[in-house]
């Protein structure tokens, strides 16, 4: 059982405390992650936060099948999700907008580490939604192909798919761009 699942364990048992160490644990990566869907930093906060409420809101939905990481970003995913059809507007993160955004610095920093990063920022955001979307559950928020999944609804051979693809595809624009490879 991963820390998140054993806090929140601790959490339902009573232990209030062990909740401060979910969000501490999440937070940050959830917020990144929803932002990536919306393009809006205070959209993206307000969603994470309303993961934490449906998580205190509902203890009993999650029922430690899966990872605990699985299961926030799932939710968080789906959140991120109504909330675009709401507006009916879907921005992805481009690195020239994180640049931008003063409150991401915090988030940037955990995600793009010196200028091949920001080239790879880049090439990402040049790709298919779908393509970016499991390259970032599967490399950036370690999850395996099971748990991106079961985020994106999708099998796990798909994820593959995706995966293998946006892993092409990214290289295909860091090629363009200059960008070699070591064999």
């Amino acid at each position: 059982m991963d820390n998140g699942a054993s806090s929140y364990r601790r959490f339902i048992d009573g232990d209030k405390s062990a909740f401060e160490e979910i969000i501490d644990l999440y937070r940050e990566s959830l917020i990144l992650f929803i932002y990536r869907y919306t393009g809006d930093l205070e959209a993206a906060e307000d969603l994470a936060g309303d993961v934490f409420v449906e998580l205190i809101i509902h203890p009993g939905r999650y029922r430690f099948r899966s990872s605990f990481k699985t299961y926030i970003f799932s939710i968080g995913r789906n959140k991120a999700v109504d909330y675009i059809r709401k507006h009916s507007r879907l921005t992805l993160v481009g690195e020239e907008n994180l640049a931008d955004v003063a409150d991401l610095k915090t988030l940037e920093d955990h995600v793009v580490r010196g200028e091949e990063n920001r080239q790879l920022s880049r090439a990402l955001a040049g790709i298919n939604e779908d393509y970016r979307t499991a390259l970032h559950l599967v490399y950036f928020e370690d999850l395996s192909y099971e748990e991106a999944g079961q985020v994106m609804k999708k099998s796990r051979k798909q994820v593959e798919n995706l995966v293998y693809r946006g892993k092409n595809a990214a290289r295909a624009i860091l090629e363009k761009e200059g960008f070699s490879f070591e064999k």
